[in-house]
């Protein structure tokens, strides 16, 4: 059978298409946990000028993007839990592997948060710290998100040449 969009289906093609999701999202939940890791142990004692405007400054952050309901850490998470679960919906039927990998990188992202909020002795905080001084202080995973997100915007705006 095949769709308009999204092409000819295979029976195994949603189980690889969701293996290289949950791929690219565990490489990015050990990483952001490994920079968190750094993060906390290094910059305890202050922040670390890099260059120009980039500055390691550690912070706890207890809402989402851009303090968005901060103080409210049960209701991120509750939040996070439902993306997480339509992320995974969303790579189980993935039109291609490079889509599920975008999806990948947004669903890493915000399992990494979430694993903060969950596991970390922080009240409900993610661990931010990369400071630029035009922008809210972030972390890997934040990171992740939005550039998954562009390029999962990007993915249906850009479609090749039907054959």
């Amino acid at each position: 059978m095949t769709g308009p969009v999204t092409g000819p289906r295979s029976p195994g093609r949603p189980v690889r298409q969701l293996l290289v999701a949950v791929a690219v999202a565990m490489v990015v939940v050990l990483l952001d946990q490994f920079t968190k890791a750094w993060a906390v142990h290094r910059l305890a004692n202050g922040s670390i000028h890099v260059a120009g405007p980039l500055s390691f400054s550690l912070t706890y952050n207890t809402g989402s993007a851009f303090s968005l309901f901060t103080g409210r850490p049960a209701l991120v998470a509750t939040l996070a839990l439902g993306l997480v679960a339509f992320l995974v919906v969303l790579a189980w039927r993935a039109a291609s592997p490079a889509r599920a990998a975008i999806l990948g990188l947004i669903l890493g992202g915000a399992l990494g948060n979430l694993a903060d909020r969950a596991f970390r002795p922080t009240h409900g905080g993610v661990v931010d710290f990369v400071a630029l001084s035009f922008w809210p202080t972030f972390n890997l995973a934040d990171s992740c998100v939005v550039v998954g997100s562009i390029l999962l915007a990007a993915s249906f705006l850009w479609r090749p040449a039907a054959r």
